[in-house]
C-alpha cells in the first residue's frame, strides 16, 4: 500500500486532526502524484505481510507482521512482528531481546550482593 493509501484511512478515525489535514493539504499542493492517489480513495487494510528493517546493532532483518484491531477500542491496532525460526532475523531478535533485558537494570552495590 502506498503512504497516501495508509493516510487515507486516518481522517475517518479523527476527522478533526488539524496536523493531518494540514499535511494532506500541503502534499496535495506540492505533488501531482499524491493529489491523484489521494483522490483515488484506494484504502486497503493489510493485516499480514513482511517488512524489512535495518537495525544499527543487528543489521538487516526480515520480519513477518500481523495486525489486529482491539475489540475494546477499534481505533487501536496491535502489531506483532515475528521472524522465521532459525533465521538470521530470529538471531537478531534474540540478540535485541537480551540486550533490552540488560538495559535499565538498577546498579547494585557489590557489597550488597554478598550481604
Amino acid at each position: 500500500m502506498r503512504p497516501s493509501g495508509r493516510a487515507r484511512g486516518r481522517p475517518t478515525r479523527n476527522p478533526y486532526d488539524k496536523d493531518l489535514t494540514d499535511l494532506i493539504g500541503e502534499l496535495s499542493t506540492r505533488s501531482e502524484l499524491f493529489r491523484k492517489r489521494w483522490a483515488d480513495h484506494n484504502v486497503r487494510q493489510h493485516r499480514t505481510g513482511q517488512k524489512k528493517f535495518q537495525h544499527p546493532a543487528v543489521g538487516d532483518m526480515e520480519l513477518n507482521v500481523e495486525t489486529m484491531s482491539l475489540a475494546s477500542d477499534p481505533a487501536l491496532t496491535l502489531v506483532i512482528y515475528t521472524a522465521a525460526p532459525d533465521s538470521p532475523s530470529a538471531d537478531g531478535l534474540r540478540l535485541l531481546s537480551t540486550w533490552a533485558a540488560t538495559q535499565n537494570q538498577p546498579e547494585t552495590n557489590p557489597r550488597e550482593r554478598f550481604a
